[in-house]
């Protein structure tokens, strides 16, 4: 009890709240501009969060992140262009609620689902968290190894359709992070005799590359654009509680979220898809799914907005981020020299319970925040594209500058900015790069470590936990191959069938 007051007496100080409310509204004002979304706005915050405290840091970026779908949420419904990628679902049956002259009704749905799916997921991770942290104690080097192994088969088998590609980038994510002096006895590795490199590749440099200048690119690249949208009228207050007549699909929705964004890789997208399904074939109407139904609305909203809360779960317990968003606030972490793992239970219990508190209130901030600004938020989606191209790539290299005053690592951001351009021209994904960049960091530090402890394979996995992640990631691989090779069949032509459909014909 002590320590929780005592967490709460952090959040108290006016800087932390003030980074609480600027991270809150900040990002429902991003989520809702179309082409900028939470990862372009948390990577160019990411160099200023150095320089703060850590609690003030984190806070400001968690406020973002778990705010940009509120935000998201509301070109979705209104002008069928999802403001964030995971909003994209809302279109299906936002906008056509829209269409029928139900506007309000549906912002409501959304934002009543978010609010709700926000706080059972931040109670998920209260009561969760501590029950990781104390099984943690038992991950040696070879489980935090064989962990972080399981985070990038996940991240790349969850890319269904684009697994080999995801795996390759998965690969080069790796590789990035071997380049430079290697972090025991400090020789090169393929630096080639250039000076430039023996530093290695920054994560920040690549995440702004990848995310932030290839996002200005590419709004550079297309026609400019600055839609128009509708006015809401009406009472939101009594719009949003409307969601207690859809609160089994609200509490389902994040349920799914919740056990989606525990798993490395899954994330938002998994979430919405199960929760999606589960409610249109419990519905009484299921023909009206994609056509309007507020059923599918609920579901979709409550599904992504419980992922934040629970992608922090294994963040803080194990110290292995699930997806690109909590692999930039491990950084935050570590800068301040935060590690999260069984000893911040042990010894910062009170700035974990801070945290807590924090993703609590940015939610009520948005809510309230909601309430009377939609058609304040109207007037910013009409920011023309160019002009939000201009104002990303300035701040992006102001950014990347401050880190190390280098031009070198501007000269970096850009490249991996054209690289970031070709992969979403392509509709290839940049996440797996960021996480093998990170996860392939941990897996060497600690693979050297357990293999003094190793003389014949199986000694890798004589422990419980080492097996059971071990066998988790053999069964992982197995099906989906086993799967692949089923899709396969499945495609493949029947003879006989052919044949009798030449004969009819």
């Amino acid at each position: 009890m002590d320590m929780l007051l005592s967490g709460i007496g952090m959040l108290m100080h006016f800087d932390v709240l003030l980074a609480l409310l600027i991270g809150s509204i900040g990002g429902v004002i991003i989520g809702a501009i179309p082409g900028v979304g939470p990862a372009v706005a948390i990577a160019i915050l990411l160099p200023a969060t150095f320089a703060l405290p850590p609690l003030v840091g984190l806070v400001m970026l968690l406020g973002i992140y778990g705010s940009s779908m509120f935000g998201g949420a509301l070109p979705a419904i209104l002008i069928n262009t999802p403001g964030t990628a995971v909003n994209a679902l809302t279109t299906y049956d936002g906008h056509p609620m829209t269409q029928r002259g139900e506007a309000l009704r549906a912002l409501g749905l959304a934002y009543g689902a978010s609010f709700v799916s926000g706080i059972l997921s931040i109670l998920a991770l209260i009561l969760l968290s501590p029950v990781l942290a104390k099984i943690a104690p038992m991950f040696g080097s070879k489980e935090i190894f064989l962990a972080a192994l399981l985070g990038l088969v996940l991240v790349v088998i969850a890319h269904r359709g684009q697994t080999l590609a995801a795996g390759m980038l998965a690969g080069l994510g790796v590789f990035l992070g071997t380049v430079g002096l290697e972090p025991l006895k400090y020789t090169q590795r393929f630096t080639f005799g250039q000076e430039w490199l023996a530093s290695g590749f920054d994560l920040i440099v690549i995440v702004l590359g990848l995310f932030a200048l290839s996002q200005a690119f590419l709004l550079f690249s297309e026609p400019e654009s600055a839609p128009e949208t509708p006015p809401i009228k009406g009472s939101m207050g009594r719009a949003m509680l409307r969601i207690f007549k859809y609160k089994r699909l609200a509490v389902s929705g994040s349920g799914f979220g919740v056990l989606m964004g525990m798993i490395p890789g899954v994330g938002e997208f998994t979430a919405q898809f199960l929760s999606y399904t589960y409610a249109q074939k419990t519905s009484k109407t299921p023909e009206d799914f994609g056509k309007g139904s507020p059923e599918g609305l609920v579901a979709s909203e409550s599904a992504n907005n419980a992922v934040p809360a629970a992608a922090m779960i294994p963040l803080l317990a194990l110290g292995i981020p699930g997806e690109a968003l909590t692999a930039m606030m491990l950084s935050v972490f570590y800068v301040h020299n935060v590690i999260p793992g069984p000893q911040l239970f042990q010894g910062q219990i009170d700035f974990v319970y801070a945290l807590y508190a924090a993703m609590i209130i940015l939610n009520v901030i948005v809510v309230l925040f909601m309430l009377v600004s939609s058609n304040l938020l109207l007037r910013i989606i009409r920011i023309p594209t160019r002009f939000l191209g201009v104002m990303i790539l300035t701040l992006s290299f102001v950014g990347v500058y401050s880190l190390r005053n280098s031009v070198v690592d501007c000269a970096i951001a850009a490249a991996f900015g054209w690289f970031g351009l070709i992969l979403k021209r392509q509709n290839l994904p940049a996440v797996p790069i960021v996480l093998g960049l990170v996860l392939g960091g941990i897996m060497e530090t600690k693979f050297r470590p357990a293999m003094n402890r190793v003389s014949v394979f199986a000694d890798f996995f004589e422990r419980p936990i080492a097996a059971f992640l071990g066998f988790a990631i053999l069964c992982l691989i197995v099906g989906h191959f086993a799967s692949l090779y089923r899709e396969q069949r499945n495609r493949q032509p029947n003879p006989d069938h052919d044949m009798h459909d030449s004969f009819q014909r």
